[in-house]
């Protein structure tokens, strides 16, 4: 996600059926999500028949699923939207959604649980040994919120992110629970494929992180068939305004959705020459289309595989900046996944600095490296000054879990200031060709799969970089910046 307010700114439809590997490539089987669903004034009444491969090396018995619709209801534990962005994202008062599983089957038995009603657990009608594996279908209902979010009813269009229940990474012996924190994005899932179908009415024009395959009327409404393979996960926007403007960048199908906006061309030549700079420079795009979306969002942007949020609320450069750091996330986050609850910095902070290399090789736009650097040294420093005033001393680790960060800014400043920082130091250590080649063999070797601190530092070594001091020190807090 971009937070509303970039520091370096304020400072200065069907395509021909072939085979994509996406971000998983074709060296092993996914676990694979069929959704079949309706949307119909606010509600989303779907089936999911989710096939699960075990690849986890053990037998197992039980499945949980991460809940993350249910962060919108009445008596959620955690809010979903932070109390400063409250106002703009409820802009019409107060709203609720939830997310209600009404049948499993076949299994021994399933409950909704975790700490904040966020986990669907389902007890499998037989284990699934390692290498095997088990299908359950899982009936619910999305009712969404009035909210300005990844999940509601916006003024313009409707977010449909984070929409069905999805499988939790299972590691160390046990499934991760995700809770929706509202500072960061709250989500770590392993890739899959998707087959999506969804009925609606037939003024909703849809923008989806899969491909279409066919939208046929039937009636009053159009049924669209999408799919996508090896994504982290699929979202949707709805619309009755959207205009599409349309491109293409390397072979990728390049869309952009808006209902307001005076230069849609250029936006849309925006979003396929990033695209093709960060294919060029760290590896090949994973997906066969790229889709850019103006909606309704109380922050700047947010990602998804094949399909970016842009809030509409941002205008001009502003826009722009969120642009790009939203499509560098195709490549951080989307392709190399990563714990964004405890690591956010490692996409955020990775996704920061490339939107500045894109930048710096487009000096037309005025936003130079030195002044992002020099941008995110102030905040980073102006965090430290205050937090030594206050404490005593200014604890700045990276490794702290979303929801441990003592305010929202702190969690920007520390996510992305100092991660754009510890890039921007691992740049100046290996100088461009070992730090560029680094970047290309860790998006070669962790496309598809979780990285860790310790992945990044093996990929610059590999390259000829020494980077695990550099990485740790910035990462305990220790470097001196």
């Amino acid at each position: 996600m971009k937070r509303l307010l970039c520091a370096a700114l304020a400072a200065a439809l069907v395509l021909p059926l072939f085979a994509f590997a996406g971000c998983g490539g074709k060296e092993a089987p996914h676990d694979r999500y069929q959704i079949d669903a309706e949307y119909r004034d606010g509600v989303l009444a779907a089936e999911m028949r989710f096939t699960f491969y075990n690849d986890t090396g053990e037998s197992l018995g039980t499945l949980e699923f991460n809940l993350f619709g249910n962060a919108y209801r009445e008596d959620s534990v955690y809010s979903p939207v932070s109390p400063s962005l409250t106002a703009a994202a409820y802009y019409a008062g107060e709203s609720f959604g939830s997310m209600t599983v009404s049948d499993v089957s076949p299994c021994k038995s399933w409950e909704v649980c975790g700490a904040d009603e966020n986990i669907l657990r389902v007890e499998l009608a037989e284990s699934v040994s390692a290498g095997e594996r088990a299908e359950i279908t899982v009936s619910y209902t999305l009712t969404l919120a009035k909210v300005s979010h990844r999940t509601g009813i916006t003024e313009h269009a409707v977010n449909l992110g984070n929409f069905y229940p999805i499988l939790c990474v299972y590691e160390e012996g046990a499934f991760y629970e995700c809770e929706y924190y509202s500072d960061g994005d709250p989500f770590y899932s392993e890739c899959a494929d998707y087959a999506v179908t969804l009925r609606t009415d037939g003024e909703y024009t849809v923008a989806s992180s899969g491909r279409i395959l066919s939208a046929e009327r039937d009636g009053r409404d159009t049924v669209y068939e999408m799919e996508l393979s090896g994504a982290r996960d699929f979202a949707l926007v709805l619309g009755k305004e959207f205009s599409v403007a349309q491109g293409e960048s390397g072979g990728v199908q390049v869309m952009y959705y808006y209902y307001d906006d005076d230069s849609p061309q250029e936006r849309l030549e925006l979003i396929e020459d990033c695209l093709g700079y960060f294919s060029e420079t760290f590896g090949d795009y994973a997906y066969p289309t790229y889709s850019a979306v103006q909606t309704g969002f109380c922050v700047g942007g947010m990602e998804y595989p094949a399909l970016t949020m842009i809030g509409d609320r941002l205008a001009g450069a502003e826009r722009d900046y969120v642009i790009v750091h939203e499509t560098a996330h195709q490549w951080w986050y989307a392709a190399v996944g990563n714990n964004q609850l405890e690591d956010a910095w490692l996409d955020e902070g990775l996704a920061e600095y490339s939107a500045a290399l894109y930048y710096e090789a487009r000096p037309g736009y005025g936003v130079t490296m030195e002044s992002r650097v020099r941008a995110a040294e102030n905040a980073y420093k102006a965090l430290y000054g205050v937090h030594e005033q206050i404490f005593g001393t200014a604890d700045t680790s990276m490794d702290k879990k979303l929801g441990e960060y003592l305010s929202e800014y702190s969690y920007v400043v520390i996510a992305y200031d100092k991660g754009f920082l510890l890039f921007d130091a691992l740049r100046s250590a290996a100088g461009d060709k070992k730090f560029f080649a680094g970047l290309k063999r860790y998006y070669e070797e962790k496309s598809g799969k979780i990285a860790s601190q310790e992945d990044l530092a093996e990929s610059f070594r590999r390259a000829g970089l020494r980077a695990e001091g550099v990485i740790a020190s910035f990462v305990d807090g220790t470097a001196v910046i």
